[in-house]
This record gives C-alpha cells, sequence and structure tokens, in this order.
C-alpha cells in the first residue's frame, strides 16, 4: 500500500469530497479482474495498493501484464488480499463522490473486487470524471457567467482541460488517478480566472 498525506487535512474523514479513481486489470475479458487500485482526493491525498488475487481469479492476458508491468507473481507476493482492500475502499470511499476516466471498465472491476470480498457490489459507486469537470465549472461560474453563455464556456474549458491530458496513459493506477486529479484541478483553476475576469469578488 501507498499513502499519501498531499494535503492538510491529513487523514481525518471529509464527507462529500471528489475522489478519482483508477484500477489496472488482468485482462479486458469478460473474467478480468482488479489487479491495482488507487485514488487521489480532492485535497491531494493519495492511496494505492496492489491486490492479490482471490483463488478463484485465474484470467491473465500477458499482453495486459506488458502493459501495466505487474505480474502475477508480484500480485502473489506483494499484493494485499482482495477483502482487505475492498473493505479499505468501503471505509476510505463511502460518502465520496467518485469518478473515473473509464467508469465502465473501471465499475466492472470495482464490483469484481466487492462480490469477491463478499460486499454489496453497488456499496461504491463510479461517474466519469467528466461530470466532475462540469459540475466544478458549473459552481464557479453560474452566479457569474450568464446563463446563454454558461454551457459553452464550461464545455470550452473541459475541453481545453481533457486536451492537456497525456496521449499516453501510464497504465499504472495511482498515475493515472493522478492525471484524471490533474485535469480537474486545470479546470477549477481556468474556471476561478474566468470568473475573476468576469467580475467576481
Amino acid at each position: 500500500m501507498r499513502l499519501s498525506l498531499g494535503g492538510r487535512r491529513g487523514l481525518s474523514q471529509i464527507n462529500g469530497m471528489k475522489a478519482f479513481l483508477d484500477f489496472e486489470a488482468s485482462s479486458l475479458s469478460d473474467q478480468s479482474y482488479p489487479v491495482e487500485v488507487a485514488w487521489v482526493f480532492q485535497d491531494g491525498r493519495t492511496e494505492s495498493h496492489l491486490i492479490k488475487p482471490a483463488p478463484e481469479w485465474v484470467d491473465w492476458n500477458p499482453q495486459a501484464e506488458a502493459i501495466h508491468g505487474i505480474s502475477r507473481a508480484t500480485l502473489t507476493s506483494e499484493g494485499q488480499p482482495h477483502d482487505v482492500v475492498a473493505t479499505r475502499m468501503i471505509e476510505a470511499l463511502s460518502d465520496h463522490d467518485l469518478f473515473a476516466s473509464a467508469p465502465s471498465w473501471d465499475g466492472k472491476w470495482l464490483s469484481v473486487l466487492l462480490r469477491g470480498a463478499g460486499l454489496p457490489r453497488h456499496a461504491l459507486r463510479l461517474r466519469d470524471t467528466d461530470e466532475a469537470l462540469r459540475s466544478t465549472a458549473i459552481e464557479i461560474l453560474q452566479n457569474v457567467i450568464s446563463a446563454s453563455r454558461l454551457d459553452v464556456e464550461v464545455h470550452t474549458l473541459v475541453s481545453i482541460a481533457n486536451a492537456a491530458k497525456s496521449t499516453q496513459p501510464a497504465h499504472r493506477a495511482l498515475a493515472d488517478a493522478i492525471g484524471e486529479y490533474e485535469t480537474w484541478c486545470r479546470v477549477r483553476q481556468a474556471a476561478r480566472v474566468l470568473a475573476a475576469e468576469n467580475g467576481a469578488s
């Protein structure tokens, strides 16, 4: 496990924060399962876990291993038991708003992890990172920009922030989660600048 206190609030539970999450997996097959998970809270705190496969998780694609660089042997020797990781996710992420760049895939692996630990598969839910980008920009701009301009301005900010993403994902969970967080930070900062230009105090 890697844990970072990259914010001023330490480890205290803060309800209602945004968190950006990413999984790496054994493959893209129907039988695939998560091998690594990481998340970044909006205050900059991070956490990541290698996941030791459950006994019944036998799917493995060497091409996927070549992309993320995590071997099954590494998971067996260094990973945390899948049920421990699942329980930790419930503990750390319940009551927060969770976002991922590919919520259909990441949601599948989240469901596999939770079910494998005997936990409700919908105990945690993921939404698309773009929803976080849009909602943050709207929150900052809605009282400053006219309603007729708001959608266009928000769309522009989100498009520019997404275009600034690296064209080559790191394919490691923490690095990719940080990439989503940094995209959100770009939108937030750009919205603040635009708000200031339009007379916000």
